[in-house]
């Protein structure tokens, strides 16, 4: 048996990974159930649930069995939700997305009531209630496709009564210019001022939301949303657009997707290391995984939790996914997610 000479400088490290016991002691990142949001798909009516065929495992629920959702989570660890509203009817200027019987806002006062250490944020957006699909009023120029100043008050708007029903926290994601602005301000002037608001800050044009406009009915009937969304090759400009937030007011800040941006998360936790930093896996991400691992492709628990991991080592505070009850899960079973 030949044997390699020792080096002067010959150091070993792989004793150190040698078990998970080792690994996890001297694990750099672990993963917590308690950096998990939860998304939720939340419609009118009763005793509903709507499997979403593009993201095995996701449902549209009615409050009642959103309440049994909620109560499930917060029974792994899982303690923040963000909400997303199917309405009943659409309209050209997204009004449902402020009525008070709507969905998100029932559900959010269902939460406070029920679950009152729940920490309930909403997505503030018109997508999912205009019938078009655009994230604000049209505009008449063709090349601008939403009308930005215009939507500024509709969102304002909606973001209110979100604080009404009760939300901890109201995250627009329309990408229109002013608007962590504009709802800082109504909030103020309604005397919401401990209500956090998550600006969806650098939220890029992508492939990756396909599953999601399945799933909340949001997809444009005509066009893009590259007008207003960030475009891929755009990595300082995020930090422009974050900077732009929380100059406006904004509490915490988000990347989004996750994935393909964790550079930009990276440059975003080392830029602004003071703000709440949030990624979005988005359902692309989930829906990539979980169809992977239903043809024996990958296995998904590992792949989840890599992917989980990963996002958390870039530098994200918190990760809105659709893996956060089962990863909360095999959270218990791998000591951090470290396997």
């Amino acid at each position: 048996i030949v044997k390699s000479p020792a080096l002067p400088d010959f150091r070993r490290l792989r004793p150190l990974r040698r078990t998970r016991s080792d690994r996890f002691a001297h694990a750099e990142t672990v993963l917590e159930a308690s950096r998990f949001v939860y998304p939720m798909f939340i419609v009118n009516g009763v005793n509903i649930v709507q499997p979403i065929l593009a993201m095995p495992g996701i449902n549209r629920l009615s409050i009642d069995m959103a309440a049994k959702e909620v109560e499930s989570a917060l029974n792994r660890g899982v303690t923040r939700f963000l909400l997303f509203g199917l309405p009943d009817v659409k309209h050209p200027d997204g009004r449902s997305a402020w009525g008070p019987d709507e969905a998100v806002q029932r559900c959010t006062q269902m939460i406070k009531a029920q679950f009152p250490h729940a920490t309930v944020i909403t997505d503030v957006c018109l997508c999912e209630y205009t019938d078009h699909g655009h994230c604000g009023l049209l505009s008449d120029d063709p090349e601008e496709t939403v009308d930005n100043d215009a939507t500024l008050p509709l969102l304002a708007r909606a973001a209110l009564s979100h604080a009404n029903a009760g939300a901890d926290i109201v995250a627009p994601s329309a990408m229109m210019d002013g608007q962590v602005a504009a709802i800082r301000q109504e909030l103020d002037r309604n005397g919401f001022n401990d209500t956090q608001v998550l600006g969806y800050s650098a939220k890029y044009a992508s492939a990756f939301y396909g599953p999601f406009r399945d799933a909340a009915d949001s997809a444009p009937s005509f066009g893009d949303r590259r007008a207003y969304q960030m475009q891929t090759a755009q990595r300082n400009e995020a930090m422009k657009e974050i900077q732009a937030d929380i100059s406006e007011g904004a509490n915490a800040v988000m990347v989004k997707p996750a994935l393909a941006y964790l550079d930009v998360i990276r440059d975003a936790k080392s830029h602004f290391r003071d703000i709440p930093l949030y990624a979005y896996n988005v359902s692309g991400e989930y829906s990539m995984v979980s169809a992977a691992a239903t043809n024996g492709w990958i296995d998904r628990k590992t792949a989840a939790l890599e992917t989980l991991m990963g996002i958390r080592r870039a530098g994200a505070d918190f990760i809105i996914t659709y893996f956060a009850l089962e990863a909360a899960d095999w959270l218990r079973e791998t000591e951090g997610g470290i396997l």
